[in-house]
């Protein structure tokens, strides 16, 4: 009697033993599935985000007004580069993403945002673009250079000044990070 017990309690460990490993692999499967659809979701969010932090930038610079005004914006950038270009008069967000936003090599337009996707070997990189340079001269701290601003987990303050006109009519823009 004593071993008809021990049997069935063994055969209990056993089968609970198996069903934990049945479920493990279970889990394990789903979330192998579940685990690249939640990483293009966040990404499309970042994207969506800072879609929306460049019209706020674009909204700032063509509300400016009169010479010596001056705007500061916060910004956050939780994942990727926004990049002031004093060089060709740009400002660019780029991230680089498991999903793709666009057609890959196609752009699309969000208001003045042209949205880029391009395919690269394991990633898609998707690029936000403001072009000013058929009106505005755009500076970082006084200088024609490209300054890249990467993630934080704090806000930055980013600083738009009207420094009035330059020789060829364009409005020269100061960005500056408080």
């Amino acid at each position: 009697m004593v071993k008809k017990v021990l049997k069935k309690s063994g055969q209990v460990w056993i089968e609970t033993v198996i069903y934990t490993l049945i479920a493990f692999v279970m889990i394990g499967l789903l979330l192998s599935y579940a685990r690249p659809k939640i990483q293009e979701l966040q990404d499309q969010a970042i994207i969506q985000q800072s879609t929306e932090m460049m019209k706020q930038i674009d909204s700032t610079i063509l509300n400016l007004g009169a010479v010596g005004n001056q705007r500061i914006l916060e910004i956050g950038i939780k994942a990727g580069d926004l990049k002031i270009d004093g060089v060709n008069n740009k400002i660019i967000f780029e991230l680089e993403s498991k999903g793709v936003y666009s057609e890959p090599g196609k752009s699309i337009n969000d208001g003045n945002v042209v949205i880029l996707t391009e395919k690269k070997s394991a990633y898609n990189l998707v690029t936000l673009t403001i072009d000013y340079s058929a009106g505005y001269d755009i500076k970082f701290q006084g200088q024609d250079i490209v300054k890249t601003i990467s993630k934080a987990s704090n806000s930055y303050k980013l600083s738009i000044v009207n420094n009035g006109g330059d020789a060829n009519g364009k409005t020269v823009l100061d960005l500056s990070l408080n």
